[in-house]
C-alpha cells in the first residue's frame, strides 16, 4: 500500500471481516473460559514444566481483581474472553520463570539499572516514533516487540549460535492471526516481531498497569488500580529491567509506556536518576487517532462493538491522564528532563532527538545521526497508508467541548491545536 493512500474505516460498529477472519472467531464460540484466580493459575502450571508458581497474596488479590472485572464485561466475545484469558496465563508464566531466573542466578540482584531514558507521552503523541529513532542507536537497550511477549526464556530451550530465537517465530505466528482479522492495523501501528515495544507488558507481570484498561471495559479494575500507589510495581519494572539486562546488555535502557503520565511519582520513586522526555500533542488528535485504533481492534474481542462506549472510556482516561501530568509535572527535576512538542519533532526529527541527549548526557555520534536518517528513510510516516480519523462522525464526541474541557492542558503546554 502506498504511504500517500488515504484510508478511512468504515466498518467500525459493524465489522467486515475476511472468510478466513471469520473462521478464526468462529473456532472460538464453544471454547469456555472462567475467569478465576484458580482457574488462570492451573493453566500456567501446566505450561511452566515443574516451575513453582509464584504464591504472593497482593499479586493474587490484583489478578482476582482482574478477573472479576473481565468477567463483568458483557460484551467480550468468546475469543475475547478466550484472548484475555490467555494473556492473564502469559502473563503469570512469565512472573514464574523471571522469579526462577532470580532463584538459579542470585547475582542479577547485583545488577544496576542506571539512568534509563524514559519517554512518555499520550499515545499517538509521537512517542512510538521518537522510540524507534533513539533505540536505533545500539548504545542503548530497548525491548523488542518479541521479547516484550516472552522476555523470560522457556528452560531448556537453547538457541543454537546463529540461530533465530524461537520466541520470534511465535511472535510472528500470532501476529499472522492478527493481520487476517486487523488487515489495516499496520497503518495506524506498525507492529513485527523487532517493533521496539514498550516496557508495560513487564509491568502486567505484576498484574498492575494501565494496559488492561486498553482491552476491555474494566471499571472495576481501573478503580482499583488508581486507588493504589504504583511504586512497588515500577520497583518490579527494575527487577525485571535487571533480569533482561543481565540476559542480554548494554546496560542503558530506552523506555517508553504513556502510563508514566498519571505515575511520575512512582516513576522517579523507583528510577531517580531516570531522564524523563514528555512528549506532547494536540489531544484532540492524540484521541480521535486512539479511539480509532482501540475501536478498529475490538473486533477481535468484543461483540457488539460500541465505537461511542469505547470513545468516551478513552476520553475519561485521557482528561485523568492529563489533569495528572499537569498537576505532577514539578517532580521532574528539570536537568533530568525535557518536554518535546509534536509539532517541532515532526519538523527536525534528529535536532530534537540531539536535544533529548544533551539533556540526558548521552553524546551523539556521526554513526548514530545516520542510523537515525536510515531509519527515516526506510520507515517514512504513513508507509502502510494514512487513516483519517473523524471523531465526531465516528464517535459521537464533539471535539470543540473536549478542547474547552482540556482548558487546563492547553494553558500548561503550548500545543499546536489540529497538529
Amino acid at each position: 500500500m502506498s504511504h500517500t493512500e488515504n484510508i478511512r474505516i468504515t466498518d467500525l460498529a459493524r465489522p467486515e471481516l475476511s472468510p478466513k477472519a471469520r473462521e478464526f472467531i468462529a473456532a472460538t464460540r464453544d471454547i469456555a473460559v472462567a475467569f478465576t484466580v484458580d482457574a488462570v493459575r492451573q493453566a500456567a502450571a501446566a505450561q511452566l514444566n515443574g516451575i513453582a508458581l509464584h504464591d504472593d497474596p497482593g499479586l493474587h488479590e490484583r489478578l482476582g481483581v482482574l478477573c472479576a472485572a473481565m468477567d463483568e464485561d458483557a460484551d467480550l466475545s468468546p475469543m475475547g474472553r478466550l484472548s484475555l484469558f490467555g494473556m492473564l496465563v502469559r502473563y503469570l508464566v512469565q512472573r514464574c520463570r523471571l522469579e526462577q531466573l532470580y532463584r538459579e542466578h542470585p547475582e542479577i540482584e547485583e545488577v544496576e539499572i542506571r539512568a534509563p531514558l524514559v519517554i512518555t507521552g499520550l499515545p499517538r503523541s509521537g512517542t512510538t516514533h521518537l522510540l524507534n529513532l533513539i533505540s536505533t542507536d545500539q548504545r542503548l537497550r530497548s525491548l523488542q516487540y518479541w521479547e516484550s511477549l516472552e522476555p523470560i526464556p522457556r528452560a531448556g530451550e537453547r538457541v543454537a549460535a546463529g540461530a533465530e530465537d524461537p520466541r520470534i517465530q511465535r511472535c510472528r505466528d500470532e501476529l499472522a492471526m492478527r493481520n487476517e482479522i486487523l488487515p489495516l492495523f499496520d497503518a495506524m501501528h506498525d507492529m513485527h516481531p523487532f517493533h521496539i515495544h514498550e516496557e508495560i507488558e513487564l509491568l502486567a507481570m505484576d498484574f498492575s498497569t494501565a494496559l488492561f484498561d486498553t482491552m476491555a471495559q474494566l471499571p472495576r479494575w481501573t478503580d482499583y488500580y488508581l486507588a493504589h500507589d504504583q511504586t512497588p510495581h515500577y520497583e518490579f519494572l527494575g527487577r525485571c529491567l535487571k533480569a533482561l539486562q543481565w540476559l542480554r546488555g548494554p546496560e542503558r535502557w530506552v523506555l517508553k509506556s504513556p502510563q508514566h503520565l498519571e505515575q511520575l511519582a512512582p516513576l522517579m520513586n523507583a528510577f531517580p536518576d531516570a531522564r524523563v522526555v514528555v512528549t506532547h500533542r494536540d489531544p484532540v488528535s492524540v484521541m480521535a487517532s486512539m479511539m480509532t485504533m482501540v475501536a478498529y481492534a475490538a473486533r477481535m474481542s468484543r461483540d457488539p462493538v460500541r465505537p461511542a462506549v469505547i470513545g468516551e472510556t478513552i476520553r475519561e482516561r485521557m482528561v485523568l491522564r492529563l489533569r495528572a501530568l499537569v498537576e505532577t509535572r514539578h517532580l521532574l527535576p528539570p536537568q533530568q528532563s525535557v518536554d518535546v512538542l509534536f509539532h517541532e519533532f515532526m519538523a527536525d526529527d534528529v535536532a530534537t532527538v540531539e536535544r533529548i541527549y544533551a539533556m540526558a548526557g548521552h553524546p551523539m555520534t556521526p554513526a548514530v545521526r545516520d542510523a537515525m536518517k536510515r531509519y527515516m528513510g526506510e520507515h517514512p510516516r504513513g508507509k502502510h497508508g494514512q487513516v483519517v480519523y473523524d471523531m465526531k462522525a465516528d464517535f459521537g464526541i464533539d471535539p470543540a467541548a473536549v478542547r474547552e474541557q482540556l482548558g487546563f492542558y492547553y494553558r500548561a503546554f503550548p500545543v499546536k491545536v489540529g497538529a
